[in-house]
């Protein structure tokens, strides 16, 4: 969708450029509706029109009953009627039935076809078998009311007697692809289809290079129009509303695709484009023209109040509907002005509208998102953000990666490093890090994986094995193909029969009612490959019959053999794996060193795979096991058979092709997938053939695909590896200090100006109240930015705050308000400011609890503590008193999604741990045993699986003599360790300060 600019009215004149004038004067006061009047022309088309209607509906019955007369007998007929002699009267008493019958047909769709235009109500019906009729009815029922009545839905021209009625009243995307599938008939159907639609959208962009005066760009505001209510037997519609203001009826279409699916005033929505009604708004095209369209509702004296609110209320919903661009968003203010700029369509491309930007929603009709908001990269990657799958494994790898490292820091198993914040990334790896925030899809993800193991599940419980998949589609609605090898019945429940026998299809509203199934994940080597439409397809390596074969340039080659790797090393419906990496020039082994190992070249992958290939044959023959398939749902489905995927980026020679593909011949059953780069030549022994382009296609077409290639060029995927090899816990010494990213004033002297309280609920001190329907967002925009005093690039935030999706205008438009409600300094500097890098950032006015305590904590262990007992004894119980819960614990629900790919989780317990023992150690330096476990007790309140602090609080205990007193906490904490026993350090302890804990035990058992 065009990318907006909102402006209030109350704004508009300190804007900091103003928007460039339209090329025609804007008129601001709304019209009557205005018919337009009908030519010559028309009504020479009408008659004539009339004239072959009264020929077929009443000429042919009547020519046939003068002619023929009644074709059928006049009594029943009997067993010598068969053996009469056919003569040519029988012929044309046949042929006379037929053209009844025919007759019949084409007038039911004269009478749907007039019903359906007279009440200008629906999608007219559809008569069984009538193809070809129904269109030539159509036609000239349409010409006959070209003269009084609209005709919105009898658009197609005669020149489209040929197509099939079903393929006209699909949207543009099923008639492109009906299901998606590899098998080459469909697409080309598909191809065909889309060829149309390239033809249709190129002659479309011609009559708008002519109408705007010669091609230019068409500037102006954004315009709204108001349904009309009917005039005697004229009825407004989208035909005569594109041919009245922009010049062409068959414009239509861009006035449907703007506003399908939003909201109207009624609590409707379009969904057709002959469905519309009076009162309904119209969001227009920028260049269009003519007195009744309503720019500025609020500055229209002919415009009620209500009718105002209404198109204002329309404009901000324009980032929420299902298309995601559309209206905006003002300032707080009721009425907007909406500056666009809308080029005209490219006359060679084809349309697709029903195409989602990249980003999260691929798994779901988000898809997504919180992705491509205006077709601009805003400097981030767009690989990584064209990649919602990639992300979502990425980020989740990357958070597993920093906690570990956070662990292995508070446990000071590096060396005595401790460390409680990661490094903060720079550069690209920044914006790559950004990048995978804002197109990671975590939903889809977790849908795609309940999906497959929930199938798998249900086939254990019917005793089925699992079908061989050689591929699976996920629609932009959110729905999951899957394409079988060969059909394998009918599938288990909620799963259903899709194209045909070999689909096995789940709609998205029946994977969102599964659960978390404790089986095997049937297919771990699916991996994506790109996109077709607003599907994405996942190819299933490992089941490949043979090697699959990639060509193309090879710095091409290597993007998509990167993006391979990083997703099948990080994806999340996958349980264990190995990828043998060979030819690869930059070492991905940080992304999971579990699953990735790099190999020198062809013969160590040769005498590698020969013996693998050796011992998975033997351990299938003696398990019983035709392949892995139905080893994953057997007793063993968690400890064996999980898939080997072998890319080899560098083309191997000849003789080592033959070699390969000997290896391969039986690799499907056994799990071991081979993708083989080549520079353009044959490839022996390839099953599947694809070839990757310089403008990012990748065609297979033997396969009839063509798709948008997942890429990770060489950039992107550096950056990637080095957010990893930064977060590792093995780096040693080198790692990171432990210096929190902001620093407070904590003297009496550095009173913040706006003071927030995170940790437990959440409380903002030193700020009005905003807006009740503005707070919640406001809340949870000031608290990511809290989190992140390093900046938050503004699409993040967008993300954060709409994980869909949202439109440019409406993001700004939030961090206006934002702006507005946090003020300024004394000095007339902007508390919400932006650096050079275009990050926002709050100003050190700004002050959370969760800073205070971080700075307290260093000052009492790395600052002025360090030389003063008595000065880090009351900074640490300073810092303790600001725990007052869990981070953001009332929280509302359905908000701070994001939080899920955050460590603060991790570091806050582990920051309030640190603390614990710090202040504890501080006490029982001074022999106040009781005042140490006080500390200890207040930590553990919010870090109570923390064993370290168990650990103090056993031997402070034990400091107070009480015997009966480390006896209970000893019970206390046996009985809350449950069936899996006290860790082995906890015992030794025990051993030591209460050598008869294991009586009590032996006597409680």
């Amino acid at each position: 969708m065009p990318r907006r600019r909102t402006s209030s009215s109350s704004s508009s004149s300190t804007a900091p450029s103003a928007a460039p004038a339209p090329a025609t004067p804007r008129n601001r006061t709304p019209q009557p509706v205005r018919v337009r009047r009908r030519s010559f022309g028309d009504f020479v088309k009408a008659f004539l029109a009339f004239v072959v209607l009264l020929a077929l509906v009443a000429g042919v019955p009547l020519a046939l009953a003068v002619t023929v007369g009644w074709p059928l007998p006049n009594g029943a007929p009997g067993l010598d009627w068969l053996q009469r002699e056919i003569t040519v009267q029988t012929f044309l008493h046949i042929l006379t039935v037929i053209v009844w019958l025919a007759w019949a047909q084409f007038t039911a769709c004269v009478l749907v076809e007039v019903k359906a235009a007279l009440s200008g109500v629906g999608v007219p019906g559809r008569v069984p078998g009538s193809g070809p009729s129904q269109l030539l009815a159509r036609q000239l029922v349409a010409a006959l009311l070209l003269v009084g009545a609209t005709a919105a839905s009898l658009t197609p021209g005669l020149s489209q007697l040929g197509q099939s009625l079903e393929g006209n009243q699909k949207p543009s995307v099923a008639a492109a692809q009906q299901t998606p599938g590899l098998f080459a008939q469909q697409q080309e159907q598909a191809a065909s289809t889309a060829n149309a639609l390239a033809e249709q959208a190129g002659q479309a962009g011609q009559d708008a290079a002519r109408a705007d005066g010669g091609g230019s760009a068409a500037h102006g505001d954004t315009k709204y129009y108001r349904i009309q209510p009917p005039e005697g037997r004229h009825h407004d519609s989208l035909w005569e509303v594109a041919d009245r203001h922009l010049g062409d009826g068959r414009r239509y279409k861009e006035i449907f695709e703007l506003n399908k699916d939003r909201v109207q005033p009624d609590g409707s929505k379009l969904s057709e484009a002959s469905l519309i009604r009076p009162g309904w708004i119209m969001e227009m095209p920028g260049d269009a023209r003519g007195g009744e369209l309503v720019e500025m509702p609020d500055e229209a004296p002919n415009v009620s109040e209500q009718v105002q609110q209404q198109i204002s209320d329309y404009a901000r919903t324009g980032g929420d509907h299902a298309q995601g661009g559309g209206g905006a968003q003002g300032g707080g203010d009721a009425h907007v002005s909406l500056p666009e700029q809308r080029p005209a369509p490219a006359p060679a491309t084809p349309v697709t509208p029903a195409t989602p930007a990249p980003g999260p929603a691929t798994g779901g009709q988000h898809a997504t998102p919180a992705a491509e908001e205006s077709g601009r990269s805003f400097g981030l990657p767009e690989a990584l953000l064209a990649a919602p799958l990639l992300a979502a494994g990425l980020l989740g790898a990357l958070g597993r990666r920093r906690r570990q490292a956070l662990w292995h820091s508070a446990l000071g198993a590096v060396g005595g490093r401790r460390g409680m914040e990661p490094p903060t990334p720079t550069g690209d790896a920044q914006d790559a890090q950004d990048a995978l925030l804002i197109g990671a899809d975590p939903d889809g993800v977790r849908l795609l994986d309940r999906s497959l193991r929930g199938l798998a599940a249900s086939l254990a419980a019917e005793s089925r094995g699992l079908p061989v998949v050689y591929a699976a589609w996920m629609g932009g609605n959110g729905d999951l193909h899957l394409q079988l090898a060969q059909p394998a019945g009918k599938p288990p429940t909620p799963w259903q029969v899709g194209q045909d026998q070999t689909f096995w299809m789940l709609a998205r509203a029946d994977a969102e009612r599964y659960e978390d199934a404790e089986t095997a994940a049937p297919y771990p080597g699916l991996v994506s490959l790109g996109t077709m439409d607003d599907s994405r397809l996942l190819l299933n390596l490992e089941a490949v019959p043979g090697l699959v074969s990639l060509s193309g340039a090879e710095a091409d080659r290597a993007a998509v053999f990167a993006s391979v790797a990083a997703e099948l090393a990080t994806n999340g419906w996958s349980d264990r794996m190995t990828i043998t990496l060979v030819g690869f020039g930059d070492d991905l082994t940080p992304l999971a060193p579990n699953r990735i190992r790099h190999l020198d070249g062809f013969e160590d992958l040769f005498e590698t795979m020969s013996a693998e290939t050796r011992q998975r044959r033997g351990a299938l023959g003696a398990a019983g096991h035709d392949s892995v398939l139905t080893g994953r749902t057997g007793p063993a489905q968690h400890t064996r058979w999980a898939p080997h995927l072998v890319l080899l980026a560098a083309q191997p020679s000849d003789e080592d092709a033959l070699r390969l593909a000997e290896l391969a011949a039986d690799a499907g059953r056994l799990g071991i997938g081979y993708l083989v780069g080549t520079g353009g030549t044959d490839l022996p022994g390839a099953a599947w053939e694809m070839e990757i382009t310089g403008d990012g296609k990748l065609l297979a077409p033997l396969l009839g695909l063509e798709l948008e290639a997942q890429l990770l060029p060489v950039a992107q995927q550096r950056a990637v590896v080095e957010l990893f090899t930064d977060a590792d816990p093995e780096r040693g010494p080198g790692g990171p200090a432990n210096t929190p990213p902001f620093l407070v004033d904590i003297s009496e002297q550095g009173r913040p100006a706006v003071y927030a309280r995170l940790v437990g609920s959440y409380e903002i001190i030193g700020l009005d109240a905003p807006d009740g329907d503005r707070s919640a967002q406001l809340h949870e925009a000031l608290a990511l930015l809290l989190l992140h005093r390093e900046g938050v690039h503004p699409r993040v935030l967008a993300s954060a705050l709409w994980p869909r999706g949202v439109t440019e205008d409406v993001r700004d438009a939030l961090l206006e308000r934002l702006r507005a409600w946090l003020g300024t300094d004394p000095d007339g500097t902007p508390r919400l400011g932006t650096d050079a890098t275009g990050r926002l950032t709050l100003a050190k006015s700004v002050v959370s609890d969760l800073d205070v305590l971080r700075s307290l904590y260093y000052e009492a262990t790395q600052g002025r503590g360090v030389d003063s007992r008595q000065v880090r004894g009351r900074l640490l119980t300073d810092a303790l008193v600001l725990v007052r819960g869990p981070l953001l614990a009332d929280r509302p629900e359905g908000r701070y999604r994001w939080l899920t790919h955050e460590i603060i989780d991790a570091q806050l317990p582990l920051l309030v741990a640190d603390t614990g023992l710090a202040l504890s150690e501080f006490h029982l330096e001074r022999g106040r045993a009781e005042k140490a476990i006080e500390a200890l007790n207040a930590a553990l309140r919010t870090a109570p699986a923390d064993e370290r602090l168990w650990h103090e609080l056993l031997r402070a205990t034990h400091a107070t003599e009480d015997a009966d007193r480390l006896r209970a906490l000893a019970a206390d904490l046996i009985g809350r360790s449950g069936a899996r026993g006290l860790p082995p350090r906890t015992e030794a302890l025990l051993d030591e300060l209460l050598p008869t804990w294991r009586d009590g035990v032996a006597a409680a058992g």
